[in-house]
């Protein structure tokens, strides 16, 4: 049957554009692994150590933001709990790590 089928053979001039580990391929992981570590690596570290920072930093009579919405001051800290006076009677006991932000001072009689 090889005489109504005409074989076909490659070109033998034909060149190939490169070795198979020329180093190109290292070109695109690294650019990868920067923008990688340049879009989230950094900041996340760095809103990390930030909030790690303002969890330090509390104290009795600052203003603080739960990250639930809930606004207050703080009456008691602790190692790893916090009591914020929401209003003149009532006061909620929360977790550190739940404190998003602090408010500057006078912001909730403003509220």
């Amino acid at each position: 049957m090889s005489f109504l089928i005409p074989a076909a053979y490659a070109d033998g001039a034909a060149s190939v554009a490169g070795p198979a580990g020329s180093g190109f391929e290292w070109v695109f992981l690294v650019g990868f692994l920067v923008i990688f570590y340049l879009m989230i690596w950094r900041p996340q570290s760095k809103r990390a150590k930030e909030h790690k920072n303002l969890l330090g930093s509390l104290q009795k009579g600052d203003e603080v933001v739960t990250t639930g919405g809930i606004a207050g001051r703080i009456a008691k800290v602790s190692d790893d709990f916090v009591v914020i006076e929401v209003s003149d009677t009532v006061e909620l006991k929360i977790q550190k790590v739940a404190i998003a932000a602090t408010l500057p001072k006078g912001t909730l009689k403003a509220i």
